[in-house]
């Protein structure tokens, strides 16, 4: 990829012999950082993506190697997080925290294409009072989940508690513990990755093992097998973007339902009951930020994993 270094709006790729045949709208998704294909859908039907200066592509255009593609960004939308009455779970509250079992499918925080129905609006309209630490798209937010990563996370009231629970984490004396069902029987039962992790070289919406990455720590242990799948408890010493994902997936055992590192679907399980991503935030630990008093708190599996685990005790063994 080359950037015009005139302009931050005008993105300039040469298409090299590797993508010689990709549709442009899924090449672009994997290219461009933030930008997801329904954006890239509307920057060709309003003429901001061009083709060897020809503008007008079509989102099922063949790529050939050599084609020039330059894509002119709009002016970023100025975004900030506004109240919503979103339902939410809330596990437990006082004057500086709140932990909430974010469901599946739920953004975190507002941002390009997800400007609001985001955990973050929903808690602007719970409690009114979020530390501003996070700023305006984050506010309270002391660590995250992906979207589709269900269980327990941490908001901040105030900037006092938000500073105390970001320095335990720094020391990592906040302990996140994960259930995570996984492709694959996963040998020894009990291990610890010590793989970087950092963003794909060549995708880059992906983070990946790589030596350019930051330390990333990640312990895990069997729970049981079911059948070609097993169920794992995943302990995190240090939090990277996508950190149990990447590294299940480069143990050779990707998450189930995980179709950014691993197949997504399974010819084993039926189609209905593949929850992206079996991933849950069960279990965290950590001192209150303003008291000091030893906090623990667990939340059980969602039904759509529960009813996977239970398919897969019935017919796997």
């Amino acid at each position: 990829m080359i950037m015009d270094k005139k302009s931050l709006e005008t993105i300039d790729i040469k298409v090299d012999i590797r993508h010689e045949g990709e549709r442009i709208d899924r090449y672009l998704a994997e290219e461009l950082d933030n930008v997801s294909r329904s954006r890239i859908h509307r920057l060709l039907e309003e003429g901001n993506i061009s083709v060897n200066e020809q503008n007008g592509a079509d989102k099922n255009y063949r790529l050939h190697c050599g084609d020039l593609i330059r894509v002119v960004m709009p002016a970023p939308e100025k975004m900030e997080a506004r109240a919503e009455s979103i339902p939410i779970s809330v596990v437990y509250e006082d004057e500086n925290i709140l932990i909430v079992n974010k469901a599946r499918g739920m953004v975190v925080h507002p941002a390009p294409g997800h400007s609001g129905g985001t955990l973050v609006n929903a808690l602007l309209s719970h409690c009114k009072d979020l530390s501003g630490i996070g700023g305006v798209i984050r506010p309270g937010i002391v660590h995250r989940l992906d979207k589709d990563t269900s269980g327990l996370l941490i908001a901040a009231k105030n900037d006092r508690a938000h500073s105390a629970l970001s320095a335990q984490l720094k020391k990592r004396t906040l302990h996140r513990e994960y259930i995570a069902l996984v492709h694959g029987r996963v040998e020894p039962a009990a291990g610890k990755i010590i793989a970087p992790v950092g963003r794909h070289p060549v995708k880059r919406k992906k983070m990946a093992v790589t030596e350019k990455g930051r330390e990333a720590i990640s312990r895990y242990r069997l729970i049981r097998y079911y059948g070609n799948f097993s169920l794992l408890k995943v302990k995190l010493e240090t939090g990277r973007t996508h950190q149990i994902r990447v590294h299940m997936a480069y143990l050779g055992h990707p998450i189930v339902g995980d179709s950014l590192y691993g197949p997504g679907s399974s010819s084993e399980l039926p189609p209905e009951l593949v929850s992206p991503q079996a991933l849950h935030a069960r279990k965290i630990i950590f001192k209150h930020p303003v008291t000091g008093t030893r906090m623990e708190f667990s939340a059980h599996l969602p039904p759509e994993f529960t009813r996977m685990l239970q398919f897969l005790f019935k017919n796997q063994g």
